[in-house]
């Protein structure tokens, strides 16, 4: 049986000793930027300028920012359909963002993918999926290709609580671990596969058990500290790194806002969302710099300022690009190869 690592428990003062102000102050500028960007792509969408499916990443923050920041540049990263803060956190271009999740020719997948996949293989991100846990054997595939092209790369692959339930997630975990793939599975769980909870789909509710029937490294995380994320990130990148296989970690986080748009969220208390709003990962980030005098309060409200006036910029991109012609909707459909098939 998997022996589940459990981080031992830490006061927030003695976590953030391990890290520096510069490291700070691009957490805070990182998860600021995607909690202004879904606000605005919200109200975008009550405006009826952003159409389709919509699935906001509000309070679940950390989860992205923590990742990116302990890993390296040229791993791979693929998610599920809430999927427009990942790419932010690797740097990718907002108005090009925006412009996908109002279908225009400029955003990054041409206008064709929208909200719920988006890709940028310039930052590494596979995608945005909208199948529920398809992307979770494509990131174990991934995770291979690095492996089989000894590029000492590897793929964290995020999914939500609801897709444990897969087929798939279990499949994938098990190759995983019998061919040692260099990969990280997420479960970033927000206590809701839509509006049904963890806790009425399954006996097992600590959903980081799951990985000990494949004698998977599996920890829960608390989802909601970015230095929490960091660390248990970069342990299991080690892990890859070193041919040791895959990790599991759930990190334990909370969404502020329905499943997607059209979700009013009632099966929630306003309660539930209020205690969670109490360990908000921004702000818990925010009260750190200005305890350690990193930053002053003006400093951090000039941050929020440069961020909004980008984000306007992107909304402003985003209305003036055009959208596809029609002569291109048959186009990126199959992908072009110059292997010799053979057709009878």
């Amino acid at each position: 049986m998997a022996t589940a690592t459990k981080t031992k428990t830490q006061s927030k003062k003695d976590t953030a000793k391990k890290f520096d102000k510069e490291t700070y102050l691009t957490w805070f500028e990182s998860m600021l930027m995607m909690r202004r960007f879904e606000e605005k792509s919200g109200q975008l969408y009550g405006q009826q300028k952003i159409r389709g499916f919509c699935h906001l990443y509000i309070g679940q923050e950390a989860c992205a920012a923590g990742a990116v920041s302990a890993l390296e540049r040229g791993d791979k990263y693929i998610t599920a359909y809430r999927d427009h803060a990942h790419p932010l956190a690797l740097g990718s271009d907002p108005g090009r963002i925006m412009a996908e999740l109002y279908g225009k020719e400029t955003g990054l997948s041409r206008g064709k993918g929208g909200s719920m996949h988006i890709f940028d293989k310039e930052n590494n991100f596979v995608g945005g999926h909208g199948i529920v846990g398809g992307q979770i054997p494509l990131g174990t595939g991934l995770a291979f290709a690095e492996k089989y092209n000894k590029t000492g790369k590897l793929c964290i692959c995020y999914l939500g609580d609801g897709a444990v339930r897969q087929g798939s997630f279990h499949e994938s975990l098990n190759l995983a671990m019998t061919w040692k793939l260099p990969v990280i599975f997420v479960i970033e769980n927000n206590g809701y596969a839509m509006g049904t909870s963890v806790q009425r789909t399954s006996n097992v509710t600590e959903l980081y058990k799951l990985g000990e029937a494949f004698d998977i490294p599996s920890e829960p995380v608390d989802g909601m500290s970015v230095e929490a994320v960091h660390e248990s990130v970069s342990r299991a990148a080690e892990r890859a790194r070193k041919g040791e296989g895959a990790t599991l970690l759930e990190f334990r986080t909370y969404r502020y806002k329905g499943h997607s748009m059209s979700d009013p969220a009632k099966y929630r208390t306003k309660d539930e969302v209020e205690e969670y709003k109490r360990k908000d990962p921004i702000e818990q980030v925010r009260e750190t710099i200005l305890a350690k005098k990193y930053a002053t309060e003006e400093e951090l409200l000039n941050i929020d300022k440069k961020i909004k006036k980008t984000v306007e910029e992107s909304v402003a991109f985003a209305e003036q690009s055009e959208f596809p012609p029609v002569e291109q909707a048959m186009e990126d459909i199959y992908a072009q190869s110059d292997y010799p098939f053979i057709v009878d």
